[in-house]
C-alpha cells in the first residue's frame, strides 16, 4: 500500500482527528446523541460522546445486494425498517421494487430484529424526538448506508442531525448535506477506493465487538 494515501493510523486516531474538525464548545451548550450508523464507526462514536458528555448508540442496519451479486449492493434498510434504495443501479439492472421490499423485510426478520433484541433487550434505537443528533461513521463509501441513518433520524423527528466521518468520496458530499444540517470530515476524496485503504489498520469488527466496546 501506498504509505502516502493512509491518512489514519486507527480508529481511535481518526476519532481524535475528527473532534478537532467538530465544534466542540458550541456542541456542548446542547445535549446529543451520537449513533453510529456502522460497527466500524461504533468506538468513534464512543469517544466523541464522552467528548461531548453525550449517549452514544449504534443504528443497525443490512445492506440488500442485487440478485446474483454479492458485490453490488441496492439498498440498505435500517432498524425501523427505513428502506433507502440506490435508484440508479435499480433501474440500470431492472430490479423489481417487490424483490427489494421482500428481501428488506425478510433480512430485517432474520438479521435486524436479533441484533436489536440482543443488544437493547429489543428496544429499537432511542426516541429521538426533539434531540440533537450526530451520526459518526470510519468512512462513507456510496453513502447510501448513511443516507438510510439519516432517514431514519428524521422520521423519528430528530431536532437536528449532523454527520461527521473522517473520510469520504468528494461525490457524497451534495447528497449528504442535502438532508443533513451539517457535515464534517477530514478528508475528501474525487477517486475514492475503498475506506480500508486509507487506514493503516481497520480490522473487521463483529457484534461481539460491538457488545464490548459497549460495555467497556
Amino acid at each position: 500500500m501506498n504509505s502516502d494515501k493512509v491518512y489514519f493510523k486507527n480508529r481511535e486516531v481518526a476519532a481524535y482527528r475528527l473532534l478537532d474538525v467538530l465544534p466542540i464548545d458550541s456542541m456542548k451548550l446542547e445535549d446529543w446523541t451520537v449513533i453510529s450508523s456502522s460497527y466500524g464507526g461504533f468506538e468513534i462514536a464512543k469517544i466523541i460522546a464522552k467528548t461531548l458528555n453525550g449517549k452514544f448508540d449504534i443504528m443497525f442496519s443490512e445492506k440488500i445486494y442485487a440478485p446474483n451479486n454479492e458485490e453490488c449492493e441496492i439498498a440498505v434498510v435500517t432498524e425501523h425498517e427505513e428502506v433507502l434504495i440506490h435508484e440508479e443501479l435499480v433501474k440500470s439492472f431492472d430490479i423489481s421494487l417487490d424483490y427489494i421490499y421482500s428481501k428488506s423485510k425478510q433480512v430485517f426478520e432474520e438479521s435486524i430484529v436479533k441484533k436489536v433484541n440482543r443488544f437493547r433487550h429489543g428496544e429499537r434505537i432511542e426516541k429521538l424526538e426533539d434531540k440533537n443528533v450526530l451520526i459518526v461513521d470510519e468512512g462513507i463509501n456510496t453513502g447510501l448506508t448513511m443516507m438510510a441513518c439519516i432517514k431514519t433520524a428524521i422520521n423519528l423527528k430528530a431536532k437536528s442531525i449532523s454527520v461527521a466521518t473522517p473520510i469520504l468520496p468528494t461525490a457524497s458530499i451534495p447528497t449528504i448535506e442535502s438532508i443533513a444540517d451539517d457535515l464534517y470530515f477530514i478528508k475528501k476524496l474525487d477517486h475514492f477506493v475503498e475506506i480500508d485503504f486509507y487506514y493503516d489498520s481497520l480490522e473487521e469488527l463483529s457484534f461481539e465487538d460491538i457488545e464490548k466496546i459497549n460495555k467497556g
